[in-house]
């Protein structure tokens, strides 16, 4: 059952039935969230780097796409963090990516912690404030969210194609001179 669902059910029950209190489910939830995306990073970490090695070529990751993705991480892996939290396709595969990608933990952790306040805790008090007009707010926002979400990614994915080589140049460079490496 996806997260948001839960968050969303559990604040609504919340509401409606007051046997439990909105802190603690939105405290459940950011826990979650920050915890669940640990594991997915550290499972991403210890076997994520291999197995993309090893059978990445199947789904187009060659070997010079998973450089260029330490070197995205490297750079900019705390938007990577923050901002993949709010969209779904990206909320399952960023932990493992930032584990295979060797992101540095604190800074993965600091990121993840507070994307998933945010996501979890919004979910959660957004529901809980907004009760009988969640279904009348989600309908308009939820299609204006889910468009802005498909245009970022888009964007982006036209972004890489385009700087594809450039930015693979880049990360080869940096590879080479180390400062890619783990400290």
């Amino acid at each position: 059952m996806p997260a948001e669902a839960c968050i969303i059910t559990a604040s609504l029950y919340t509401l409606k039935t007051h046997h439990l209190e909105i802190q603690w489910v939105a405290l459940a939830a950011i826990a979650g969230a920050i915890i669940g995306d640990n594991f997915g990073y550290l499972i991403g970490r210890k076997v994520g780097l291999p197995l993309l090695r090893k059978h990445g070529s199947k789904i187009g990751l060659t070997e010079n796409r998973l450089i260029l993705g330490q070197y995205l991480f490297h750079h900019h892996g705390s938007a990577i963090v923050f901002c993949g939290r709010f969209v779904s396709v990206m909320r399952v595969f960023v932990a493992l990516l930032a584990g295979a990608c060797r992101m540095r933990w604190p800074r993965f952790m600091l990121f993840n912690a507070l994307g998933g306040s945010c996501w979890a805790g919004g979910y959660a008090f957004g529901t809980y404030m907004l009760g009988r007009k969640i279904s009348q707010v989600s309908g308009p926002a939820g299609i204006a969210i889910g468009v802005l979400a498909a245009a970022c990614m888009v964007g982006t994915g036209m972004f890489l194609k385009k700087n594809e080589k450039q930015l693979t140049q880049k990360a080869l460079a940096e590879a080479k001179s180390g400062q890619l490496a783990e400290p």
